[in-house]
């Protein structure tokens, strides 16, 4: 599935250089609310994590099953998969600041 230029699978951004990152958007559907969190998952993925992640957007309407498995029970919901631990971020994913200290992603000083 295509969301707004993040594809199911994208290639792209981490804070340290040999980081790679696992992460799990889940989406209700084509809402506002959804494509604002895939639009501004892609900005901070392209700002910070430059070529090393995969992103995968899950849409809950298309794979409840998914959803199921993983608990999510508010949308969007960001899952960081690796590096360990998994965390969680739950929202339009707006918030950029709060969106790094989810991840465990370092600020720029």
């Amino acid at each position: 599935m295509a969301v707004n230029g993040l594809r199911e699978e994208v290639a792209g951004c981490g804070d340290d250089p040999g980081e790679f990152w696992d992460l799990q958007l889940y989406i209700l559907g084509h809402t506002a609310r959804s494509l604002d969190a895939v639009i501004n998952l892609k900005k901070l993925c392209d700002d910070r994590l430059h070529g090393r992640y995969r992103v995968e957007v899950i849409d809950v309407l298309e794979s409840p099953d998914r959803a199921e498995q993983y608990q999510i029970m508010a949308n969007p919901t960001l899952i960081r998969r690796w590096p360990l631990p998994v965390r969680r971020v739950i929202g339009d994913l707006s918030d950029t600041d709060s969106v790094l200290a989810g991840l465990g992603i370092r600020p720029r000083f």
